[in-house]
């Protein structure tokens, strides 16, 4: 389809510091700033960069658990930042996430047959005698057997944890998934089980997924399309191929290179960016990103960026790929 389910346009969010007896507020830290991003019917986006740039902020706020300061946020053609609580409320059943710490998202009192038709009892979807026929569907699909329903989350491991997540997040059958580092906290082999079951997932309900993640060669497995984010903003968008296989802005390139490789010693040298990323409360003038470019000239230093295309890249056919930096055409 040609309408996409989630469209988002120069969303932002900012959280207020406050100082003295009288918490005057001084400033905002500009957690997620002017983003723009879609998510098609059935695709995956792999949202990607370091810790506290702002992913999980962007994913509360689609969510509508922060309160966005600026920007749209269109689902299904409803625009819902100015939607009425009865809209949102039947909205919410569409919209579902999976959390990252399978250890702290599961509430420890209730059993996992009640954590995975709670939403359902919720919504009015089902009754209360077929609550046990339900949850044992829901977990088939995960991989569980139904003879789990009646232990409680302290009785299973990280990986089966992260199941019952999912079977939870599937029950309300939603359009859109967000999986915050759904995988992070995860052994190496149990992250490609949790990957190849959410894939199998998209394909059997057609779901569409927001795929936060730190860790580019997790993306690439599960991602259709990939936008890189630093520092609130997004600084590259383009299919997950085109973007591993010639990244354009000086950013992505770092976190590519900084990817792990098998067979002995790295014959191409990693770019190193030095220094630390900028306090979100007092971002640098210009690029947000000249402080630890290797590339930055003075420009850089007076001009900000903003996401163009910079033409679509071979295999990607009508995607555009967007980069924002002043030099994408020259490095």
């Amino acid at each position: 389809m040609n309408t996409p389910l989630l469209d988002i346009r120069n969303l932002s969010t900012a959280f207020p510091i406050r100082r003295g007896v009288f918490s005057r507020t001084i400033g905002h830290v500009r957690a997620v700033n002017e983003v723009s991003l879609s998510i098609g019917h059935g695709e995956t986006l792999g949202l990607v960069g370091e810790s506290g740039c702002g992913k999980t902020t962007l994913a509360r706020t689609l969510l509508l658990l922060e309160k966005a300061q600026a920007g749209t946020i269109q689902f299904d053609g409803i625009e819902l930042t100015t939607a009425s609580k009865n809209t949102i409320r039947g909205l919410r059943r569409r919209m579902q996430v999976v959390f990252q710490d399978p250890y702290e998202s599961l509430n420890p009192r209730m059993t996992v047959m009640e954590i995975v038709t709670e939403g359902l009892l919720a919504h009015g979807r089902i009754r209360r005698r077929d609550m046990e026929e339900t949850a044992a569907n829901l977990l088939a699909e995960t991989g569980l057997g139904s003879e789990m329903l009646h232990r409680y989350p302290h009785e299973f491991s990280g990986g089966q944890r992260q199941r019952i997540s999912i079977a939870r997040a599937i029950a309300l059958k939603p359009d859109l998934i967000l999986c915050d580092e759904a995988v992070s906290a995860l052994d190496v082999s149990i992250q490609s089980q949790i990957l190849n079951l959410l894939m199998d997932l998209r394909e059997r309900h057609g779901l569409s997924y927001l795929f936060i993640s730190h860790d580019l060669s997790v993306v690439r497995h599960i991602a259709d399309r990939v936008a890189v984010m630093y520092l609130g903003r997004i600084v590259e968008t383009g299919t997950a191929e085109a973007i591993m296989a010639q990244p354009r802005h000086p950013y992505t390139r770092a976190l590519i290179a900084a990817i792990p490789k098998a067979g002995g010693p790295r014959r191409d040298k990693p770019l190193r960016l030095p220094g630390d990323v900028p306090s979100p409360a007092n971002p640098p003038p210009g690029c947000p990103f000249h402080p630890r470019c290797p590339f930055a000239q003075d420009r850089c230093r007076r001009e900000r960026p903003i996401l163009a295309p910079c033409g679509n890249e071979p295999g990607e056919g009508t995607i555009r790929r967007e980069v924002a930096c002043l030099r994408k055409d020259e490095i």
